[in-house]
């Protein structure tokens, strides 16, 4: 039998992907009880429907969680702004964390945390999903083989819909709010596919500048549309558009040209992945991944998480990459407001 491992839920009424993160965490075997931490009452509901009898506690307090139940691992999906606090009061309980994107408002406030979590040797890990499903895993190993060698170029563009922002609900969440998320389109969307970038390559950023705006017109104060430019170690160069531009549904790929050919990856569920090598091969051709369709989304990922932390299995992602991501998303917002190029340490 698979070893098993509590599992604290600290979230609130304001908390996201909680219609994803309760059912997935009811349906891996390795979480074997789930104590919930909702000081506004509002979650509860849905926690008992979605984890049954795997919802053992549910606590106002998670000071008083922690002392009662004792999780192996505690999930936050709470706005940015509170989210550091949060982890911090796990990490201290003796926790690995896995923290709802992107984990602050600041990556200096995100910084001592990694170093608190690397010193008490814990998993600190954010929700990025997509690095579990398999195209994207396929998108690795086919870098990690050799066949693009040397990358030169990166394209990445994560475009979704206009329309919620003239929702006023919708501008009223944390995501339509610099003080508590931190940032907009970028912070809530656009880092997932930078992650899925780098996590693929096996690039890191080095400096990176660009542009902010509300194209829409719509009363926020975070930006409905950013443009980037990256430079990467390896001396490699990237582009990146994250926007509301469109009205409905969501349109995405990350392009990769090397120096023996490209790859594509697209969010076309029939077609993900697509890539051409000139590398050991007698006629160079257009290969595509033969996906087929299975379990993708927040569960692996989640999966993957619980695993580690009972012991089982690597962290889907290492605290000192979730550093690097925040810092890249901030420098780049820095370097907006600026109207100056920001250099990652």
């Amino acid at each position: 039998m698979p070893k098993s491992i509590p599992v604290a839920v600290v979230t609130n009424a304001d908390g996201t992907h909680l219609d994803n993160f309760l059912p997935s965490l009811a349906s891996i075997d390795e979480v074997e009880s789930v104590a919930l931490v909702d000081p506004s009452g509002a979650i509860e509901a849905l926690a008992r429907k979605a984890l049954g009898k795997k919802l053992r506690e549910v606590h106002k307090n998670a000071a008083d969680m922690y002392k009662k139940f004792r999780p192996a691992l505690a999930l936050v999906s709470l706005e940015p702004r509170l989210s550091p606090p949060a982890i911090d009061a796990a990490l201290d309980a003796g926790c690995h964390v896995l923290s709802e994107k992107p984990g602050c408002v600041r990556a200096e406030d995100f910084a001592p945390l990694v170093r608190k979590a690397q010193t008490a040797h814990k998993n600190l890990m954010l929700v990025m999903a997509n690095r579990t499903h398999a195209p994207v895993q396929e998108a690795r190993r086919i870098i990690q083989k050799g066949l693009l060698g040397r990358i030169y170029g990166v394209e990445i563009h994560i475009v979704a819909d206009q329309t919620r922002l003239t929702n006023k609900a919708y501008r009223d969440t944390w995501q339509c709010s610099r003080a508590r998320g931190g940032g907009g389109h970028l912070a809530w969307f656009g880092i997932m596919w930078l992650d899925m970038a780098l996590y693929i390559t096996g690039l890191r950023v080095e400096a990176v500048s660009g542009f902010t705006g509300v194209v829409g017109g719509q009363p926020i104060d975070v930006e409905d549309a950013a443009v980037l430019s990256l430079k990467f170690n390896r001396r490699c160069f990237g582009t990146m558009t994250s926007a509301y531009y469109l009205d409905r549904g969501v349109q995405s790929h990350i392009q990769i040209w090397g120096e023996h050919g490209w790859l594509k990856l697209a969010t076309v569920e029939e077609q993900p992945l697509q890539w051409y090598t000139t590398r050991n091969v007698k006629e160079p051709r257009v290969q595509e991944f033969a996906y087929k369709r299975g379990e993708r989304g927040y569960t692996p990922f989640l999966r993957a998480a619980v695993r580690a932390s009972a012991g089982l299995g690597d962290p889907p992602m290492t605290a000192d990459e979730c550093l690097h991501l925040v810092q890249a998303v901030y420098g780049f917002y820095r370097a907006a407001q600026t109207d100056r190029v920001q250099t990652l340490k």
